[in-house]
């Protein structure tokens, strides 16, 4: 009974300890799914909870970029952390502007796919259901490929056929 009672507590610890809110000024964006914020004047990487949206040089890398940008770029956003840091030190978190979930935003708007390998949230799967359904942003495309086999692509383990 004691080994169960110590687990929930580290479990609820873990919760509180990377469940925080944050306000702060967005100072750059390096890509659709990763942000820059200045907190207690010092920067910090934001990598963006439940999402992956394409790569820079894949289609439509280029607009999600200019979409975050065109929502939170020098503006104060909230910063929900939804976990630990990732490998890469970067915070993962939800960005919102006046109440507005940017991450739920992107893939809404056909901009990035629900990450399913690293959340299980069902409206971020929902909300890309009805993207891919109604044809919106990437999912236009006949055959978009998703940003972790372009990735692995890019490193040499997959090849994509093309029609000759």
């Amino acid at each position: 009974m004691t080994i169960k009672i110590l687990q929930l507590l580290v479990s609820f610890s873990f919760a509180i300890l990377f469940s925080q809110e944050y306000t702060a000024k967005v100072i750059k964006i390096k890509d659709g799914d990763t942000i820059e914020i200045l907190l207690d004047g010092q920067p910090q990487t934001i990598r963006l909870a439940h999402i992956d949206c394409p790569e820079k040089k894949q289609p439509f890398g280029s607009k999600a970029k200019q979409f975050v940008s065109d929502k939170c770029f020098g503006k104060m956003v909230t910063v929900v952390i939804a976990g630990k840091p990732d490998r890469n030190g970067r915070w993962i978190a939800e960005i919102f502007i006046n109440h507005q979930n940017i991450n739920k935003e992107l893939v809404r708007n056909g901009l990035a796919w629900h990450f399913k390998k690293y959340s299980k949230d069902s409206v971020y799967a929902e909300l890309e259901n009805i993207a891919r359904e109604k044809k919106i942003g990437l999912w236009q495309d006949n055959n978009p490929i998703a940003p972790w086999e372009w990735r692995k692509s890019k490193r040499g383990y997959l090849t994509f056929k093309t029609a000759s």
